[in-house]
């Protein structure tokens, strides 16, 4: 199943990689782009992988900051940190 995310839908294999490993094949796509040595058709093919594995990783690091979020100080000033959703 791919997730949508702002209107664009992101590959169930890319929806399954952890922050990590999206984020190091969107440095592979990158090196890669950089080289200039992909015909233009594999290139497209690239920069569309790089973006939905870019949304990948902005969507990680939301959940992330949202969960960072939901820590506070309780009333003897140790962090306590509520529920969160773990993916």
């Amino acid at each position: 199943m791919a997730d949508k995310k702002d209107g664009a839908e992101i590959p169930a294999d890319i929806a399954k990689l952890s922050f990590e490993q999206a984020l190091e094949q969107l440095e592979d796509i990158v090196r890669q782009l950089e080289g200039g040595e992909s015909a233009l058709e594999k290139a497209l093919e690239a920069y569309e992988r790089g973006a939905q594995l870019k949304r990948h990783c902005e969507a990680k690091l939301k959940q992330a900051q949202s969960r960072v979020e939901k820590i506070s100080l309780a009333a003897d000033g140790t962090p306590q940190a509520s529920p969160a959703e773990v993916d």
